[in-house]
């Protein structure tokens, strides 16, 4: 599998000064930019159309990933493919007839751009199956679209897997982009469910969070998830996984010695450090059921786990 595709989402980022959240980004080593356009009709927010999209696209060479959370997406997908959009998912869900959305994915298909359909909490995947020739992107919402900030709901990231599955019969490639809530907190969990692309928001933009760093760690909890789900080990897919520590590696592997001995069950995952990912430091992770009392009898202080 390939490496993880952080998308980075700038829907809670400051709009008065696009132009230095973009270099921001570029320079935390983020893969695309996601810009979430919303109608104020199938989700209650209003954020920017094709105009405000052409002027990202003029800031900066990364992909442009477009989530359209709009009622009738045919009406604006070539205004959106001008705009420089590289990749345009909307919503399955989305009031229109079938005939219109295939041809809106036959359009953006057309102009070589990546084609995707999102699905909602509590729309099963069944719903994307009449499309599967058509897709480049299935886009799974672990939360509920139309705010960021929203916790990650763990019972919708099931579908990822069958996701893979559906796009292995349809096109036999593409993408399964997994959208909402995902953090640090949630990135062990995305990657053990087999996710290619993390859309990542308000965790890149919180006061006092180095956002490279973010970056950093997602991607590498992502490939820890892969791997322990790979080994058939728990990748925090039955629940969710904490940062407790992040130490120097001879340490962390100490203080994840002395978690096991104590009963608590520990994974160690490189940090980044040093300005590349595994320099020096390590993350140690406990199931979030067991956080408490691993902090307790390792006596960890609560902020230890911020970088």
């Amino acid at each position: 599998m390939a490496a993880p595709i952080i998308a980075a989402s700038i829907l809670t980022a400051d709009f008065g000064n696009l132009y230095r959240v973009v270099r921001k980004l570029e320079r935390a080593g983020v893969d695309r930019i996601h810009l979430d356009v919303m109608d104020g009709h199938f989700v209650p927010n209003l954020t920017f159309g094709p105009d405000v999209t052409a002027a990202i696209r003029r800031l900066t060479d990364l992909p442009l990933d477009l989530h359209l959370m709009i009622a009738q997406p045919s009406l604006f997908v070539d205004s959106f493919l001008r705009a420089g959009a590289d990749s345009i998912t909307f919503h399955v869900e989305a009031p229109e007839p079938e005939p219109a959305k295939r041809e809106a994915l036959e359009a953006i298909r057309a102009e070589r751009r990546r084609a995707g359909l999102a699905i909602s909490p509590g729309t099963p995947l069944a719903a994307v199956e009449p499309y599967r020739e058509l897709l480049d992107i299935v886009m799974v919402m672990t939360v509920v679209p139309g705010a960021g900030g929203q916790r990650f709901l763990r019972n919708e990231a099931v579908k990822i897997a069958e996701a893979r599955s559906l796009l292995a019969r349809g096109t036999g490639r593409g993408e399964v982009h997994v959208d909402g809530g995902v953090n640090r907190e949630t990135a062990l969990a995305a990657g053990g469910f087999g996710a290619d692309v993390l859309v990542v928001g308000s965790a890149l933009f919180q006061r006092g969070h180095d956002t490279a760093r973010e970056v950093q760690l997602v991607r590498s909890l992502v490939e820890e998830g892969r791997r322990r789900a790979d080994d058939g080990l728990d990748a925090g897919t039955s629940g969710e996984w904490r940062v407790v520590a992040q130490l120097g590696r001879s340490e962390a592997e100490e203080l994840t010695r002395r978690m096991e001995a104590a009963g608590v069950e520990a994974i160690l995952v490189p940090s980044f450090g040093n300005g590349e990912v595994g320099g020096g430091e390590r993350m140690v992770l406990v199931p979030a059921a067991a956080e408490s009392r691993a902090r307790r009898a390792m006596g960890l202080d609560a902020r230890e786990d911020e970088p």
